[in-house]
């Protein structure tokens, strides 16, 4: 059973907020910071009129005030560029048809990336890639440098795949998809932001430690899983089946509302997950257990701050988010017709 023409008319979503103990806080600098990225993006991108008032709609800005809330001006506005950036290369590659295009967006962002001073293109990906990482690097330390380009790579690789899997009419299994999931989610260089945002460069033994690598892990999976929620209407009218419910659907024979709580209650796992693992992360001597700490609450708040964010922007539910946020009722949009050539 695909699910992909047998939808009903709406279905709820699990209530994660509820469920998510941690804190919402946002950076006080936010709106200055926001305001002045999505100019920075507009300029770059060159967006035609309906795409530049859609983008307007994503107040990305907001989500990254609530990841790094306590970064200051300069960190913050990085951080505001390379999400506006990752949102807006993610619509580009959904848009590529050929492999060819995706693997040329690939090799120019992350050329630009291994020397944004010297690296010479006139795409418009590569020029923001260079103008973004060019302020990067100013106080990123070299360890998170490296990761950042490493879990960039890992992204556009994971793209690469996916985009053969939809030429192909590809619906992978479970847990293929959550593998390829965690890569082209695009958290894992967000984590890196945390570092950044806070001056902090960890060494790679506190990085690959079992109990870091999990919270890294379960952050990512809630932020994609409950992302796959609540972008699924949206996909669903596209006609695109790279999505987590789509997934279950297809193969555990699932209908949307089973295929929704399925994934509802893994998300509310992670989050316990999480919380279980806060509490068993061994010390690592006063000079780095502070930034432990740092990084541990950064991985927190893109938990909570991704959950509140999805409804205030309006890059799923339009201006109905915050209706939504309290009923969880989505409505499903009529799919786009399908093209025939004859």
């Amino acid at each position: 059973m695909s699910g992909s023409d047998t939808l009903p008319v709406s279905f709820i979503l699990p209530d994660l907020v509820s469920h998510c103990p941690f804190p919402l806080r946002l950076n006080r600098h936010c709106y200055d910071a926001a305001r002045a990225s999505e100019k920075w993006l507009l300029g770059g991108a060159n967006l035609s009129p309906a795409r530049a008032a859609k983008f307007m709609g994503l107040k990305a800005g907001e989500l990254t005030a609530a990841c790094y809330p306590d970064a200051e001006p300069f960190q913050l506005r990085v951080c505001d560029d390379f999400m506006n950036y990752l949102f807006n290369l993610d619509d580009w590659l959904d848009e590529f048809g050929q492999l060819t295009d995706t693997y040329g967006m690939a090799n120019c962002c992350i050329a630009a990336m291994g020397d944004p001073f010297n690296f010479q293109t006139d795409k418009r990906a590569g020029l923001m890639t260079k103008s973004f990482f060019s302020r990067f690097v100013r106080t990123a330390g070299p360890g998170c440098t490296e990761r950042f380009i490493q879990n960039m790579d890992l992204f556009f690789q994971s793209v690469i795949s996916q985009t053969r899997d939809r030429a192909q009419g590809v619906i992978p299994d479970l847990e293929s998809y959550i593998i390829a999931r965690r890569d082209n989610s695009g958290c894992k260089p967000c984590f890196q932001l945390t570092e950044f945002a806070a001056g902090i460069d960890l060494p790679e033994e506190v990085l690959q430690h079992p109990i870091i690598q999990s919270l890294e892990e379960a952050t990512n999976d809630l932020v994609t899983w409950s992302n796959d929620l609540f972008s699924f209407n949206v996909e669903q009218s596209r006609r695109d089946t790279f999505n987590m419910i789509s997934v279950i659907m297809h193969e555990k024979g699932l209908g949307l509302q089973e295929a929704a709580n399925f994934i509802g209650d893994l998300c509310k796992k992670t989050i316990d997950r999480f919380e279980t693992d806060k509490r068993r992360v061994p010390s690592w001597g006063p000079d780095l257990d502070w930034q432990v700490a740092i990084y541990i609450d950064g991985l927190q708040n893109w938990i909570v701050g991704s959950l509140h964010w999805s409804f205030d922007s309006q890059r799923y539910f339009g201006k109905l988010g915050q209706e939504i946020k309290q009923h969880r009722e989505v409505k499903l949009l009529p799919k786009t017709p399908r093209l025939y050539v004859a």
